[in-house]
Formats: structure tokens, sequence, C-alpha cells
């Protein structure tokens, strides 16, 4: 392993109806991270606001990137060096929100993802609650020479949006999540997550909400699709290495990004 591979941690928990008791936990979560050693610290989407059931709360406690949650945030990653990524709810258009991924550290805001497959499936409706963010944009940031991007959730099950990832150069894929059980559900989790790592050779690196509503599982994925780390169903913070020197010897041997014939296009 490289000498200069940063540790990644996912952190599940669950967020819950109470922002300021959410900025606590997220600060205790963000400090046992930086304790294990943690460079990157992954917390999971909705995780300055959930509600099982979506209503009009959502809009009362979106926040913008200059809000409470972010400054906590920020606070953490200056205190303890780390960078953080987590998802919320920002305002969008008066009656939604926007399901948002931000990374930040000691300089601020070094990128920022909004959701652009919403979960209208399984019966559930997020598009009712939800504003779809910009297609054909990548969010990705580096950290000690490596290079992050962001996706959420339901993007998962489109591969589309690993590829752009991948064609923006980025070695570890960040997927906060909250997965929501059901028949099979942890399945297509698993399933999918070592498929996103398999053939883009990148690092994936996804934090859940734990078993109840969520189906829990966060774990980090190396290049060949191993779990290298991960958390069963309750809360749980994993910690593992992105290894650049793995990263170059798996598309050595497996240079299926060389070797596409295709590319990604937005539909709109």
């Amino acid at each position: 392993m490289s000498a200069s591979a940063p540790l990644v941690a996912v952190c599940q928990f669950a967020p819950g109806a109470d922002p300021a008791d959410n900025r606590e936990r997220v600060a205790a979560l963000i400090a046992q991270a930086a304790r294990r050693g943690a460079r990157v610290v992954v917390l999971p989407e909705y995780s300055n606001y959930f509600i099982p059931s979506f209503d009009d709360t959502l809009v009362a406690h979106a926040e913008s990137l200059d809000g409470a949650f972010v400054a906590a945030l920020r606070a953490a990653a200056t205190a303890h060096d780390v960078v953080v990524i987590a998802g919320m709810i920002e305002p969008a258009d008066g009656r939604r929100v926007h399901n948002t991924v931000v990374a930040v550290s000691d300089a601020g805001v070094l990128a920022v993802y909004r959701k652009q497959h919403l979960y209208d499936a399984f019966g559930q409706r997020e598009s009712d609650w939800v504003a779809p963010g910009p297609v054909g944009v990548s969010a990705v940031f580096d950290v000690d020479g490596v290079r992050f991007g962001l996706m959420t959730c339901y993007d998962l099950r489109f591969p589309e949006v690993a590829r752009t990832l991948a064609d923006a150069g980025t070695d570890a894929m960040i997927v906060p999540a909250e997965w929501v059980r059901g028949p099979l559900k942890e399945h297509h989790w698993s399933t999918l997550l070592t498929a996103r790592a398999i053939e883009n050779t990148a690092y994936v690196v996804a934090a859940d909400h734990p078993g109840g509503i969520g189906v829990g599982l966060s774990q980090v994925i190396d290049p060949q699709g191993v779990v290298v780390a991960g958390v069963s169903s309750g809360e749980g913070i994993a910690v593992a290495p992105v290894d650049p020197e793995l990263i170059a010897r798996t598309r050595t041997t497996n240079p299926a990004l060389a070797l596409r014939r295709y590319r990604v296009e937005p539909v709109e």
C-alpha cells in the first residue's frame, strides 16, 4: 500500500427531525473518525434533517450552503484537519428542496452535488418534494493526490453517473445514501456498489442510514470490487485506505476505461 494513501471513513447513523441534535451527532462522528486516522469522512444522505415520510417540513428545514449545518461541518473539518462529505436538504424552488451533497474542508466548500435521479420507484415519489439537480456536471475534489467524486443514493442505479465521474478523473466515488429497506434491497445495494467499483476501476465509498428504514451496510470497496471495510446494520464507523498504487495496478491489468467505445451524454 502506498504511504500516501489517505484513510476514508464511512459513518453510518440515523439522522432525525432535530437539526441541532443532528449537528451534534455529526460532530461526534467526525471526531471519532479523525481519532481513527481518517482524512476523509463520509456521512449519509439527509444528514441535516430526515423524517420517514416526507412532508412540508422539508422546505422549512432546508438550509443554504452558508447555513448552520455546513458551518458545523466546516468547524469540525477545521478542528480535526479532515474533509467532510454529507448529504443535506437545500432550498430549491420554494415548494421543493434539493437533495444535496456537500464536501467541506477548513478552506470552505470544495464541491457540491445535487441529486440527479430522484427516487420515484418502489412505491415512493421523491420528486413530489425534491427538485432534480443539473445533469452533465461532475462534482469532484482532490485530497492528498486522490480525486473524489460525488453522487447520491438512487443515482447508483444509473451507471452513467459513475461513468461521468470516471471521465472527470475520479479515483474514488462517494455515495451518501438512505437506501430504503425492502425485498432484495440489501442485495441491490451491495451489488450495485460493487459493479460501480469494478466497471470504473475506482474505489466506492458509501454511507447509509442504519437498518430499520435503511439497509445499513455502509462500506468501502476497492477498484477490484473487494469490500475492504464496512458496517453491518447498526450505527458505526468503518475506516479504510484509498490506495493510488492499487488503482494504478488495477487499471493497468484491467484497462476497461481506456478500451471502452461509448461516451455518456445527457438526455436533456
